[in-house]
């Protein structure tokens, strides 16, 4: 008879802490998941909005086929047909300002052949303007996208800055060399294959969050909301109890900590611990539109140079925009923003100017740690000296970006390390 593994105490259910939970918890360990807000998903969650009559995602997140911990998570979690791909070939972009048109298309195999086609490459660019990756890869820790591979024009706008606001939300004057570099590594030098666009079919909340929670209720698994953490209580080096305030949890002995929360509680709850300093935000809108409006060719994602909005993503009645590393916007307010934003999506989606819809803005001024070259340095690893606490998040060491990525990464890597010292496993 298999003895029964000891329980471990996930707070924060994002999707580092889902991610923590669905894998402990399939591997026969009793899991207790604590979540300061109402609803489990942290900055991947959905409502419906009365100003536009949608259900709308806090934010808008791509996914890559290259995002193997987030395909696993969602095989796991029996949902791996809540993400879709909103194009059937490639990426298309539209200039605002020239109303140029052009798709990025990689090529099949690892060798970059498409830079070398005029016909495949991004008007007005070069084979050269590409082939500046290899300076990503040779990048010092202190080098910066665009020390790396400079402002050349138009490949600057048409490329490597909507390619770096996009993936690290930071401009290419501040953002990492090197981060940019593992995901080029990992998406356009492995081929197409790996660089097919995957959105949430539905919503955010249907695809990612809620079939985890149904998994994680089905394996008797506890999940706690509205319960933040205000303190660890410890005994040498060593997580002794929980303190929510009103309530306490005393941990035996052998009980495990995932502190899957955002840096700035981290900090709070582990004060000797430096981390990323600073955060770069996100504003998106949302608007409904016609269900008979489409996007160029069909496809459900759309990249913008030249105006403020940056993607445009379509689902029947409802259109949503991206504006990344948003420093310059986020202050402002949702009126003006409206404004600014309405005639990128009605060119986008050829409809008239007057009336402009009602729109609902989402700042998120919290986005991600700025991923600057000095913050990869005070990435902490998930082991912090606490031999029953290990920590989980995208602002993690995980060598990605902040993004659904890198939390599940995150959060699978925390419950790997608990796995791997488990003698024996048993049914939660």
């Amino acid at each position: 008879m298999t003895r029964k593994a000891a329980r471990v105490h996930v707070v924060g259910a994002g999707m580092a802490g889902l991610a923590a939970a669905v894998r402990l918890s399939g591997s026969g360990v009793p899991v207790t998941l604590y979540e300061a807000a109402p609803r489990a998903g942290g900055r991947c969650r959905s409502y419906h909005d009365p100003v536009i009559g949608r259900t709308i995602d806090n934010g808008n997140h791509l996914l890559l086929s290259a995002n193997r911990a987030a395909l696993s998570y969602l095989e796991e979690i029996g949902a791996r047909d809540g993400l879709i791909a909103p194009t059937e070939g490639p990426l298309p972009f539209l200039d605002l300002t020239s109303g140029e048109t052009w798709r990025l298309e990689p090529s099949e195999g690892p060798i970059a052949w498409w830079v070398f086609q005029p016909s495949k490459r991004i008007p007005g660019t070069r084979a050269f303007d590409f082939l500046k990756a290899v300076n990503l890869r040779l990048a010092g820790p202190d080098t910066t996208v665009a020390e790396a591979v400079g402002r050349a024009e138009p490949a600057d706008t048409r490329f490597w800055r909507p390619l770096t606001v996009a993936v690290l939300n930071a401009t290419p004057e501040r953002a990492s060399a090197r981060l940019l570099w593992t995901v080029l590594a990992e998406t356009f030098l492995k081929g197409a294959a790996h660089c097919k666009p995957l959105i949430a079919r539905d919503s955010l909340d249907a695809s990612l969050v809620e079939p985890a929670v149904r998994v994680l209720e089905a394996r008797g698994c506890t999940l706690h909301h509205g319960q933040r953490l205000r303190g660890l209580v410890r005994d040498g080096q060593r997580i002794a109890g929980l303190d929510f305030g009103a309530d306490r949890m005393e941990l035996a002995a052998d009980e495990r900590v995932i502190l899957a929360t955002p840096p700035a509680v981290t900090a709070e709850l582990l004060p000797e611990l430096r981390l990323p300093e600073g955060n770069d935000p996100i504003v998106n809108a949302h608007v409904a539109v016609p269900e008979t409006a489409r996007l160029p060719e069909g496809a459900g994602i759309l990249g913008l140079v030249g105006g403020v909005a940056e993607w445009i993503f379509l689902r029947p009645g409802l259109a949503s925009v991206t504006v990344s590393a948003a420093d310059r916007w986020v202050d402002r307010p949702a009126e003006d923003l409206a404004a600014r934003l309405w005639p990128d999506v009605a060119k986008a989606l050829s409809l008239p100017l007057e009336p402009a819809p009602p729109i609902r803005i989402v700042k998120e001024k919290r986005a991600t740690f700025s991923q600057t070259p000095d913050n990869l340095r005070l990435r902490p690893k998930p082991t912090v000296g606490l031999s029953n606490l290990l920590l989980a998040g995208d602002y993690t060491d995980t060598g990605l970006p902040a993004t659904i990525e890198g939390a599940v990464t995150s959060g699978q890597t925390a419950a790997g390390l608990i796995l791997q010292r488990l003698p024996d496993r048993a049914a939660c």
